[in-house]
Parts: structure tokens; C-alpha cells; sequence
């Protein structure tokens, strides 16, 4: 398979996925995926928990972005091992950080920020590579591995704005507040949640207001980004498509943060736009201190192989569920579910 069709079949298949999101997750119905009955109560009923598109959605962005990863770094020539390794160590200082965040910032303790998982990973990144490179045999070439968790990230965080969607979060301002050109553009495209238990009606009193969509721009440009800095990858370009999916990524966290209307902290500009803000120089200065390095030029094909093997699909899935346990509870909604026979039936 050649570079150009790779990138091509990325393109439609997210293209497909986001069309369908666009489309159907504001929607009534689509906020929760099931509900477990976990407790009873009495007279019938029981307690449920509930699990969330949301979590669904984040699992399966974060099972795209490591596939991504895996590919592009089968294709430099790093060792599996060391590829989940690096995962591993991320995913383990990340995913925890996108609630600790969030609750050093907004003070909350049930919600996640992707802005602050990021700046972390951001920040740890480089050094997760090298503590890798210590504790295997192979040496990962540092630029090239965070071209590729740039690239991975820009997948990942794109696909995952649709769990956004699906939970009505870092939701976009009401259009009635925003100037007469905005208005006009997004009259026919914008985003209207209006179940009581989406984020943006309990939290902002915003449900049933026509919105900007903020989460599908996000989503577009990111996904955008990141098949540019494949084609750049996959070119034997890693530099540039480090500095093109950090730079990209981070200048519009800044940017689409002044669109917003949820709740981002108590000062106007935001703890994450500071943090989107510093990790533009901090990604800069890794691209020069890092730049000697040369890599052999990528095959893409081996970055194939080594993704289809049992010991890659078996590990993606179990992370797959990890993340949906993980991120699928929700804790700011509850269920009470009865029982009863179909007297008809029997």
C-alpha cells in the first residue's frame, strides 16, 4: 500500500465517522449508551448506573490514536516493545491528569479536561521516550516517536471531540450572543442540545439554544492536521509534522477557547489557553534539541505488519476496555429502572 491510498482510506473512513457524529449526536437519545441496575431500592426498583456514548466514543478515539501510533512507528522501524511502552507510561500520566486537572482548574471532580492531559504529556513526553530507551535494548529515535505522538494525538483528540458532542461538553457560545457575520454563517450549521441531562443544559441553562460548533470545527481541523503530518511522516519529514500538528493543535486550543461557553475557570483567560500557549515553545525547542537525529526513512508496510499481529490486536483491545470502564461510568447522572413481565407473553 502506498503513502497516498494510506492517507486516502484515513480520510474517508474519518470522514464517514465525523459526518455521522456532525449529524446524529446532538440528537435526543444520544447521550447514553445503557444502563446497568447496580442496587434496589424498594417497590420494584433499582439503582442504575449508567454508561455513556461518551466513554465509547473516548475509548474508540483512543484506540485510533494508538493504531495510528503503532503504525508510524512499525514504519520507522520501532521495535513493538518499546511502542507500548511508550503508550503505556502516556496513557498511564495522562488519562489520570485529565481529572486531576480539571479539578485544580474548575474544581470539579467528575469531569475530564483533554487540555490538561495534553500540556502534561506535552511536558512528559520526551522524557517517557528516553526512560524507554533506558529500559529496553532497541533505541527509539526521540523526534521521530513524538512526530508520531503528535500525529497520534491530533487523531485522537479530533475523533474524541464527538464524545463531546455526545455529552454536550466544551460546548460553543450561543449564536444570540455572537455578531451578525457569525450569525450568518452558522445559521444552517450549528449544534441545539436539548435533554436536561446534557452538560450544556445543567451546567450553562443553554438546552434547546442553537450553539456554535465548536467540537465539529475542532474535530475537522485536527483530523485535518493529522493526515498532513501522516503524508509528512510517512515522507521521511518527521520535524515538520512535529511542529506542524503541535503548532496547529495548540494555536487553535488557544483560539477556539474564546468561542467556548462552558465553564473554563474563573479568569478570562484560561489556565488552558496558558498552558496551550506554553507548550508551543517547549515543543519548539524539542524539535531543535532533538533535530541531529536521522532516521532511516519510513516503510510503510512494516508499520502494518507489526499491527496485525495477535499480541497488538489482544493488547488494543483490552486497552480498549480499560478506557470504556474507565471513562464510560458516568457520575453526574443516575438511573432508577423497574422490571416487569410481559403478562401477554407467559
Amino acid at each position: 500500500m502506498s503513502n497516498e491510498v494510506f492517507v486516502l482510506l484515513l480520510l474517508i473512513i474519518c470522514g464517514l465517522v465525523m459526518s455521522w457524529g456532525f449529524r446524529v449526536l446532538p440528537r435526543n437519545g444520544w447521550q447514553m449508551l445503557a444502563s446497568l441496575p447496580i442496587r434496589p431500592l424498594g417497590n420494584g426498583q433499582w439503582q442504575g448506573l449508567n454508561l455513556t456514548w461518551y466513554g465509547l466514543l473516548t475509548a474508540n478515539a483512543y484506540l485510533a490514536a494508538l493504531t495510528i501510533l503503532i503504525v508510524l512507528l512499525g514504519a520507522a522501524g520501532v521495535a513493538l516493545p518499546g511502542v507500548m511502552l511508550v503508550a503505556v507510561f502516556l496513557l498511564a500520566l495522562c488519562v489520570p491528569a485529565s481529572r486531576l486537572v480539571a479539578r485544580l482548574v474548575e474544581g470539579k471532580s467528575d469531569t475530564f479536561t483533554v487540555g490538561g492531559a495534553v500540556f502534561v504529556g506535552i511536558v512528559a513526553a520526551p522524557w517517557m521516550v528516553e526512560l524507554v530507551n533506558q529500559l529496553t535494548s532497541d533505541r527509539m529515535p526521540i523526534l521521530t516517536t513524538l512526530a508520531a505522538i503528535s500525529i497520534a494525538y491530533a487523531f485522537g483528540e479530533g475523533l474524541g471531540r464527538l464524545a463531546c458532542i455526545s455529552f454536550g461538553c466544551c460546548y460553543g457560545k450561543p449564536l444570540s450572543r455572537c455578531g451578525p457575520s457569525t450569525q450568518r454563517l452558522f445559521r444552517r450549521w450549528n449544534f441545539r442540545f436539548c435533554e436536561e441531562t446534557r452538560k450544556i443544559a445543567y451546567a450553562s441553562d443553554l438546552g434547546g439554544e442553537p450553539t456554535l460548533p465548536v467540537q465539529a470545527l475542532t474535530a475537522t481541523l485536527y483530523v485535518g492536521v493529522g493526515l498532513l503530518g501522516t503524508e509528512l511522516f510517512l515522507s521521511g519529514l518527521p520535524v515538520w509534522s512535529f511542529v506542524l500538528c503541535l503548532l496547529v493543535t495548540q494555536l487553535w486550543r488557544v483560539l477556539s477557547e474564546f468561542l467556548r461557553a462552558d465553564y473554563r475557570g474563573d479568569s478570562q483567560f484560561s489556565a488552558y489557553q496558558i498552558m496551550g500557549l506554553l507548550a508551543i515553545p517547549y515543543a519548539l525547542f524539542t524539535a531543535v534539541y532533538f533535530s541531529a537525529e536521522q532516521p532511516p526513512p519510513p516503510v510503510l508496510q512494516q508499520g502494518l505488519v507489526q499491527l496485525w499481529q495477535p499480541g497488538t490486536l489482544i493488547f488494543l483491545q483490552l486497552l480498549w476496555l480499560t478506557l470504556f470502564i474507565y471513562t464510560g461510568r458516568s457520575t453526574v447522572t443516575g438511573a432508577n429502572l423497574s422490571f416487569h413481565v410481559h403478562r401477554d407473553r407467559i
